[in-house]
């Protein structure tokens, strides 16, 4: 009943937003302070004996209801719906009964307003959507910058423009809805993809923060998805001062800025000239073009030409000691100095839908030309690589897929799932780290082989609206 009470009032059917239906008065019962200085002490009484009103987004302490109690700055405290003194029926509590014995309080009428800005974005259109479109409103976005971006079903297309302007009312953050209209990737080779606005300017040009790093860009334009947050800052804790990596799908940077801060030498490419574009604003606007350098280049062509650049490329980073506050005017002087490797310590391809068909890249990645520029003995790297695959109970048919179309890329047969101490060559150990979506899981999968050429593989789902699972996969070759 006090549910009820409080719940927005119902407009099946609406299809344009007319905030002002949204009003209703609740009757309820409040104690009147007869002096301010009481206030604190009646409250906490009230709300330790649960009779005073506790209820989401709203306080219990109000201006008194009469004018004049509340022109000279009366309060009240609002009590539970079921709080009363209409009859020996609903007496007071003991509590609200030895407060007015001590002359503390009164209990008084009191009619409680709310409008369209007390109700949350699923109270409104839970009251708006029939009643058989209730089993799964849309609540679920993506918010990139000021863009909050919707992938809605088709039985809500109908209420699509109101979905986005109560979105945009009950999140501050958000100027701009979208809804996509195809899959990501469909419209090109960039993973952009066709959006419609549903509400707000059609102004896509974005600031997102991660990791402490800023990346400005348009989002219609690159590839950006704020969920893989977590994925950026597992793979980017992979990665050690002074190594080297080659990030061959950079996008706008996510993987490689964040890297660069952490004294990591990041050769970062992407074929978009957008993500590029966005790229270089993001190296400059974080300052770590000491470490990070962006390229704009076919991604097969630059696993093999930058690992040749890289082997004879001669460049260093000193770090410098940071001046005291006792002693700010101090000359820095040189702590240490980073010398970038002449290979890479890792490759990442971060390019789900066909990063593993990039894997014959690095047979062969060394030649006895490009070794003469390198030390005698040196580790070879390992290799990131995200794809898609599909999911099931136990997943042991997609990891034994998974396994063999990396052999057939990597022209290495026997891969398959097994135990890493197995005396067996190309045994790969696959299990379970964590469901990310309802399709997708995340594995983890230890390869390890007596050969020497692979090492280790890791498969790891990523939060990917596909209808498939996002892995990745990484593997000393």
């Amino acid at each position: 009943m006090a549910d009820d009470m409080f719940r927005a009032p119902l407009h099946r059917g609406m299809r344009a937003l007319d905030r002002s239906k949204f009003q209703k008065v609740v009757p309820l019962k409040a104690a009147r302070i007869f002096d301010n200085k009481n206030i604190s002490k009646v409250r906490s009484t009230l709300e330790k004996s649960k009779d005073a009103l506790h209820q989401d987004r709203l306080g219990s302490v109000h201006p008194d209801p009469d004018p004049e109690h509340a022109k000279i700055g009366r309060k009240c405290v609002l009590l539970r719906p079921d709080t009363s003194d209409d009859g020996p029926a609903k007496p007071h509590s003991s509590t609200i009964t030895e407060l007015i014995q001590q002359q503390l309080i009164s209990i008084v009428p009191f009619s409680l307003h709310l409008d369209y800005t007390y109700w949350t974005y699923h109270d409104i259109i839970s009251a708006i959507l029939p009643e058989d479109a209730q089993d799964e409103i849309p609540s679920g976005f993506s918010q990139v910058g000021h863009v909050a971006h919707l992938n809605l079903r088709d039985e809500y297309l109908a209420y699509k423009h109101l979905i986005a302007e109560i979105l945009i009312d009950k999140n501050p953050g958000v100027r701009t809805v979208i809804n996509k209209i195809d899959d990501v990737g469909e419209e090109n080779e960039f993973r952009t993809f066709k959006y419609e606005v549903l509400a707000g300017p059609d102004d896509l040009n974005v600031e997102v923060s991660e990791e402490n790093c800023i990346f400005r860009f348009d989002y219609s334009k690159v590839y950006w998805n704020t969920r893989l947050n977590t994925e950026h800052r597992r793979l980017v804790d992979l990665f050690r001062e002074g190594e080297a990596v080659c990030d061959v799908m950079a996008g706008i940077g996510p993987f490689a800025v964040p890297a660069g801060k952490n004294g990591v030498f990041v050769w970062a490419n992407d074929l978009n000239p957008d993500s590029y574009s966005s790229l270089t604003d993001a190296v400059t606007r974080n300052k770590v073009s000491n470490y990070v350098q962006p390229y704009n280049e076919d991604g097969r062509a630059f696993i093999r030409t930058a690992s040749a650049r890289l082997a004879q490329a001669d460049h260093s980073v000193n770090i410098l000691s940071r001046p005291s506050k006792k002693e700010p005017n101090t000359k820095p002087s040189i702590l240490r100095t980073l010398q970038q490797p002449r290979t890479f310590q890792h490759f990442a391809l971060n390019l789900p839908a066909s990063a593993l068909t990039f894997l014959p890249s690095f047979i062969g990645l060394y030649p006895q030309s490009l070794r003469a520029h390198l030390p005698e003995t040196f580790a070879m790297p390992l290799v990131h690589v995200y794809c898609f695959s599909t999911k099931s109970d136990d997943n042991v048919a997609e990891g034994t897929q998974i396994c063999e179309e990396i052999g057939r890329q990597l022209q290495y047969p026997g891969m398959k799932p097994g135990k890493v101490d197995h005396d067996g060559d190309g045994a790969v150990e696959v299990f379970d780290v964590r469901d990310v979506a309802p399709k997708k899981r995340m594995f983890y999968c230890p390869k390890k082989s007596p050969s020497g050429r692979h090492d280790k593989l890791l498969i790891v789902v990523k939060d990917d609206p596909s209808p498939q699972s996002s892995c990745e996969l990484i593997a000393n070759l």
